[in-house]
């Protein structure tokens, strides 16, 4: 594979005509310069690592002028839809479409051949679900489960899958065994981060620690305010959850109490 620089003249023109959905000049580009299309763009400093062109079609923020087509004219010159970014993390481009909500992306990569159930997320090294669940891009999360994303705990509590929540925790679903009390305490933060309340409970009547300080540091109760579900922070509440500065804030003894 031809890894070019970042800066390299043809790295710009090719990110560029990407960028801003100019489909014509990337076919000229693609035309004119062949194997191009399985180049490998390389980044140093910030980000650093490298990308494929489908990478850079599905890169932050995502939705691109002309993403689908963009996706469909790399495909057909060569690009790998499961192709590996090279760096911190091995995520393909269907990863960085979920993480970026970009559905319209998605479901290019999906229809040119893209792996829906690729490990590698930034997420527990899990699938593009792993990723749209983790952060919230609750449109890619439905789209992937429509075209068929299986499904962890995490991913259905956080998704507010009751059914098959309550059928993993019994240990009911295709024959698996229950999780264990570390599962279902981080489904329950996953269940309070999606807004989840049905989900949230179930996991809570099976032993969930109602105050575990878990991803970013948060508790439930932190990551239900944060994603602005008020109506499952309310009732973390009134179970008795705490934020993180409520479980870790010293104990203030009163003026005559402290000492010298």
């Amino acid at each position: 594979m031809t890894v070019l620089d970042a800066g390299d003249p043809l790295a710009v023109a090719v990110t560029g005509a990407i960028r801003t959905g100019d489909v014509q000049a990337l076919r000229k580009l693609l035309d004119a310069h062949p194997g191009l299309a399985v180049a490998g763009i390389e980044r140093r400093g910030e980000a650093a690592g490298t990308r494929s062109l489908l990478h850079v079609a599905t890169d932050w923020p995502g939705h691109f002028p002309a993403g689908p087509e963009t996706i469909a004219v790399l495909v057909a010159a060569g690009a790998d839809p499961d192709a590996r970014f090279v760096g911190a993390h091995h995520e393909t481009p269907l990863h960085w479409a979920a993480s970026n909500d970009d559905v319209a992306a998605l479901d290019a990569l999906i229809a040119a051949g893209a792996d829906i159930e690729a490990p590698g997320a930034v997420i527990g090294g899990g699938t593009p679900l792993a990723d749209a669940r983790g952060f919230g891009q609750w449109r890619a999360a439905r789209r992937l489960l429509a075209h068929g994303a299986r499904t962890t705990l995490q991913d259905a509590a956080t998704l507010g899958l009751l059914d098959r929540v309550a059928a993993l925790v019994e240990g009911g679903a295709e024959g698996t065994d229950p999780p264990d009390a570390d599962d279902i305490t981080s489904a329950f933060w996953g269940a309070c981060h999606g807004g989840q309340q049905a989900t949230a409970r179930l996991l809570l009547e099976h032993g969930a620690d109602l105050d575990w300080i878990g991803y970013d540091d948060m508790t439930p109760l932190d990551i239900a305010v944060e994603a602005g579900a008020d109506d499952v922070a309310a009732w973390l509440r009134a179970q008795g959850g705490r934020t993180r500065g409520e479980l870790t804030a010293p104990f203030l003894r009163s003026p005559g109490e402290r000492g010298a």
